[in-house]
């Protein structure tokens, strides 16, 4: 459609075209945001019932991708106030600020694309280094990165008021540095427990029922995953959708927003992420089945437990030092607690290095304004995710080589079935 031809209406097109862009971006960025958390969260599930037999490769992520699927649709209670943790982009009842809302929301929309930007390259990141780490504390990492570029330091929510436990502090940094100690203590004891209790039952036989054990238990992670995360793009994309004037209702979330971010985290979780689910499984500990049903129970009960608690937990942490606790608790398990080591420095760095991802590209998109700003912004997002899948490519890893005898990840040639 040609633009009108009266400079006033040009100008008021313009606006237009431009506000739709970002619009559109944000949205897009939002469910690539959500298909790489599928994938690169599939491991903390799944990891242990892939490396122990209990689920075939292609079996165990297609049960995840379909419990997170289900997951995704059973609540959406704090989708509309995520965000509003960390940032101060809302007001309590989950309306954007007014000041961030003209020009069709630009403001916001910027700071929110280039917040989606920073948590996606990070995760793309840790995926191509096989390093399980936080995709919620990305997303906050990005979003913080950007919002303290575009609005200061003042901008960010860094501890609660009065005498609330929230904020960065309360609701990110301290149940990071909890959870994985927690999950890895109850893990611990779970193993000792079961081992203890089952020391007289045949080897084989206790084997049977602990794999049988392992697909409950690994579904309920799946279900309790998609449950949490993929409310928080709901919550970004609705809230986007706010800024814009294109939804009004701060009480609820369109229904093509579920369905899209519901559908965008199972095609993830699809793909596999196999080089995190290596790692999980395979570079941690040597895992047996009665181990792979405690770190799985552990996991979903620390899950459980902070969500109805009010906590943003990473589920990363909590499978992480669940699977390490199953080493602590068995006799004689051999855990490495070098790829361990690595794994923590990754989980230091995460909201740093998103930050950083989301300021810089927030200075990019504004310096360039208007429309060129956000399309500039995402096709730097587009080249970088193509070379870190490009480098990944030198030693795929995939469902036939993901249980290969751990020394780093796998030098095989691909196969013809999926590498990721």
């Amino acid at each position: 459609m040609p633009a009108p031809s009266r400079p006033g209406a040009e100008v008021l097109y313009f606006c237009t075209v431009t506000a739709t862009l970002i619009l559109v971006l944000v949205v897009v960025t939002a469910l690539a945001f959500d298909f790489t958390n599928g994938f690169h969260d599939t491991g903390n599930a799944m990891a242990t019932s892939i490396a122990t037999g209990a689920l075939r490769p292609k079996v165990a992520v297609l049960l995840s991708a379909v419990l997170n699927l289900v997951g995704a649709f059973l609540s959406v209670e704090v989708a509309l106030t995520v965000t509003n943790a960390v940032i101060k982009v809302q007001d309590d009842s989950g309306a954007p600020v007014p000041e961030l809302t003209s020009d069709h929301g630009y403001a916001l929309l910027l700071i929110i694309l280039c917040g989606l930007v920073g948590g996606i390259v990070w995760n793309l990141l840790t995926w191509l280094l096989g390093l399980p780490s936080s995709s919620s504390h990305a997303l906050f990492g990005g979003l913080i990165g950007s919002t303290v570029a575009g609005l200061g330091w003042a901008g960010v929510k860094w501890t609660g008021s009065g005498d609330e436990l929230g904020g960065v502090l309360g609701k990110v940094i301290l149940p990071a540095l909890a959870s994985p100690v927690i999950a890895g203590l109850v893990a611990a004891v779970g193993t000792w427990l079961v081992y203890r209790v089952t020391s007289g039952v045949a080897e084989r036989f206790a084997e049977r029922g602990f794999r049988w054990g392992q697909v409950g238990s690994a579904s309920l992670v799946s279900l309790a995953h998609g449950t949490n995360d993929a409310q928080k793009t709901m919550g970004v994309i609705t809230l986007a959708l706010i800024a814009s004037g294109q939804w009004s209702d701060t009480e609820s979330v369109p229904v093509w927003v579920k369905l899209s971010c519901a559908l965008a985290m199972a095609a993830g979780t699809y793909i596999g992420g196999w080089r995190v689910i290596r790692t999980l499984g395979k570079g941690l500990v040597e895992i047996a089945s009665p181990q792979g049903m405690a770190a799985e129970s552990a996991a979903a009960a620390v899950i459980l437990s902070s969500s109805h608690l009010g906590f943003a937990l990473s589920t990363t942490h909590v499978a992480t030092g669940s699977i390490l606790g199953t080493g602590v608790g068995k006799r004689g398990a051999e855990v490495r607690w070098g790829v361990a080591g690595r794994m923590v420095v990754a989980w230091l760095i995460t909201l740093p290095a998103a930050g950083v991802v989301g300021a810089l590209t927030w200075y990019l998109g504004n310096a360039l304004g208007g429309a060129a700003g956000p399309a500039v912004v995402f096709l730097v997002l587009l080249a970088l995710a193509t070379f870190m899948w490009l480098r990944s490519r030198r030693a795929p890893v995939h469902a036939g080589n993901v249980n290969d005898d751990w020394q780093g990840t796998p030098s095989t040639p691909a196969s013809k079935e999926h590498a990721a």
